[in-house]
């Protein structure tokens, strides 16, 4: 059986931590920020984890 290939628009958006949780940006940072507050556009440059629903697939996408 072939190896499995890294989704590579995956790979773009989700890293792993070093205890293996997935990890993922916030949207809403790239345009139309004149109206968002400071404190929220300081909130969104953060990452944050990603919901045990999904992480187990963004796992196999990352293929690790």
């Amino acid at each position: 059986m072939p190896k499995q290939k890294t989704h590579k628009g995956a790979a773009k958006r989700f890293k792993l931590s070093a205890t293996g949780k997935v990890r993922r940006g916030h949207s809403g940072k790239s345009h139309i920020l004149t109206k968002k507050s400071s404190k929220r556009k300081r909130k969104l440059r953060a990452q944050t984890e990603v919901s045990e629903a999904f992480a187990k697939q963004i796992r196999s996408m990352l293929h690790r």
